[in-house]
């Protein structure tokens, strides 16, 4: 059986992808996230599809307990490197679908970065909602952040290449919309003439165009509440033409 895109593409090479990723960014958005969720000092938080470590550690520096789990040992290993200092208590190899935690044993999790709506059948969606319930206390909170299907659809980049100047690569990446996905596929390979005999390696991600209304709805027979919805990191709110995020948040149902 043929492996599932997230399973062949969260490699090393996703960490030259996305090397352009910034971490000092990540942690002014956290900060302005977390806050969004007003969650009590020292809080057990799950950061549920954590790659690399960058929000794991955002958020352990501002005095949460953090764990983070990820489904790709190549990306937990580049977190654990990242962890040196130990701020984050667990890193754990798992699948959201099946969280490997017992019920009730945080106060908050998030997901970050459209780490959701990877999965084809839509049930196992569904099931990571519910499993993020199955985990949270009582009182617990979440939040999701999610691309915006609509701004996605309107703003599509279909094609875009660049060198990564640290290893010297070419990465070629070239966007569809179809039956309801984005898909990207990814090149990354040798630059230049001289390396026609070097093998260049490709990929498929793709991400499901989840609307706010299948949120809301889902979230609802989770047994979530969706509170609010910003629009970006910077905090305005949701425009269901403008905003380039859906960054969802709310809290278990009494």
């Amino acid at each position: 059986m043929t492996a599932a895109w997230y399973e062949q593409s969260f490699g090393s090479d996703y960490m030259i992808v996305y090397r352009h990723r910034n971490w000092q960014q990540a942690e002014s958005e956290v900060q302005r996230m977390v806050g969004w969720m007003e969650l009590p000092e020292g809080a057990a938080v799950l950061d549920i599809g954590c790659g690399m470590g960058r929000h794991a550690l955002a958020l352990a520096g501002l005095g949460y307990r953090v764990t983070g789990i990820d489904l790709s040992e190549a990306l937990l290993e580049k977190a654990i490197e990242h962890n040196e200092g130990g701020l984050i208590e667990r890193l754990v190899q798992g699948d959201m679908r099946r969280l490997p935690f017992e019920n009730g044993q945080f106060q908050a999790t998030v997901n970050l970065f459209t780490s959701f709506g990877y999965f084809a059948d839509e049930a196992d969606n569904s099931c990571v909602l519910k499993e993020i319930r199955r985990v949270l206390k009582k009182d617990g909170r979440f939040l999701i952040d999610f691309l915006n299907p609509a701004y996605v659809e309107a703003n599509l980049v279909p094609y875009s290449e660049r060198i990564d100047v640290e290893s010297g690569l070419h990465i070629e990446e070239i966007r569809t919309i179809k039956d309801g996905w984005v898909l990207k596929k990814i090149k990354i390979g040798p630059a230049g003439s001289g390396s026609s005999g070097k093998q260049s390696r490709s990929y498929q991600e793709q991400v499901r165009l989840l609307s706010l209304q299948w949120f809301t709805a889902a979230l609802a027979e989770a047994g979530l509440s969706l509170e609010h919805v910003y629009g970006n990191y910077q905090g305005d709110e949701y425009q269901t033409e403008q905003s380039p995020r859906m960054i969802m948040i709310g809290r278990v149902f009494d």
